[in-house]
């Protein structure tokens, strides 16, 4: 299974500590598109957008992408909004819409959160608005509802629909907070189908789960202890298994079995360094762990019930360098 190679779910330029400090990269790759580019015209089939998470100015970094996969460099399109200067310790800093005509940021240096239109002629800001806490850093969306996860303060995920112009609104009573302060949040994404919405949480190794009503309001947590050491990213198969990765060394898998999670398998080790951004190919067979530390990638085979097993022994899948 093993292959070298010069990129690796882009930007995996930041170690990633064994402890509650993790930190992940300044500039988050997060999302991809086939409706349009930036602004600049594409000429490519789609389109690849990285946040530069700049402190005097954050923007929106855009590459065509080519029938091929390569990438060229487009331009940037300001956020209106600040970023950290920092790394974000977090995975899903940005989010594509489920019908790719929305793009949404996060500005962690200025409380707030931008929406942008993507069209033929690039991407244009429709909306901007504040985050409902402190320090967003990673986001999700689905049908017609975002929310956000605030890392600063006592931390808390909040909502917002999406209007057909593409502007942000507030939902009323939406926002909640996480299991305690000063967890260290590292993302929050919707599930498959929309009903629930995870957070995982580095500081105490713990997972939330919030139901999402039809009025597009969360509850409150229910939280369940993570088998690995500081969880980080992750990402969802086709139906509700759940592959995260554990920067202290593993990836554990779940299944959400009426709003709670159960575990499918625990703490599995990569036995490569700091395994910290998560994803799941779209077939649901196969999820990769990004480890910062060890530069390389680590492979596992995603059973029927959701159980997780290394493609490699040794975990090193694919090397970077």
């Amino acid at each position: 299974m093993k292959k070298s190679g010069a990129l690796a779910l882009m930007a995996l330029v930041a170690a990633c500590a064994q402890d509650n400090s993790v930190t992940g990269p300044a500039a988050e790759r997060s999302a991809s598109s086939n409706a349009g580019a930036g602004s600049i015209s594409a000429d490519g089939p789609g389109a690849v957008y990285a946040l530069t998470n700049a402190a005097t100015g954050n923007s929106v970094a855009v590459y065509t992408r080519a029938a091929d996969g390569s990438l060229s460099w487009q331009g940037s399109v300001s956020t209106g909004g600040l970023g950290a200067g920092s790394s974000l310790g977090s995975q899903g800093a940005l989010a594509l819409s489920d019908d790719g005509r929305w793009l949404f940021a996060v500005n962690a240096g200025s409380n707030d959160i931008s929406a942008f239109r993507i069209g033929g002629a690039g991407l244009s800001l429709t909306s901007r608005v504040a985050s409902g806490g402190a320090r967003p850093i990673s986001l999700t969306a689905r049908g017609n509802l975002v929310y956000v996860l605030n890392a600063g303060g006592d931390g808390n995920i909040s909502g917002f629909t999406i209007a057909n112009d593409g502007a942000l609104a507030p939902i009323p009573g939406s926002t909640r907070a996480l299991s305690a302060a000063g967890v260290g949040p590292a993302q929050v994404s919707f599930s498959p189908h929309g009903q629930w919405l995870v957070v995982t949480e580095k500081a105490t190794s713990r997972l939330d789960v919030f139901v999402v009503g039809i009025d597009g309001i969360a509850s409150a947590a229910v939280t369940t202890p993570s088998p690995g050491g500081t969880p980080f990213g992750f990402a969802f198969g086709q139906h509700d298994e759940l592959f995260v990765s554990e920067a202290a060394g593993s990836a554990s898998s779940y299944v959400i079995d009426g709003g709670v999670l159960r575990v499918a398998s625990g703490a599995v080790l990569t036995h490569q360094g700091a395994p910290c951004w998560a994803v799941v190919t779209k077939n649901g067979k196969f999820g990769y762990t990004a480890n910062a530390q060890g530069g390389s990638i680590s492979g596992f085979a995603i059973g029927n019930d959701g159980d997780i097993s290394l493609l490699d022994p040794d975990g090193s899948t694919a090397v970077v360098g």
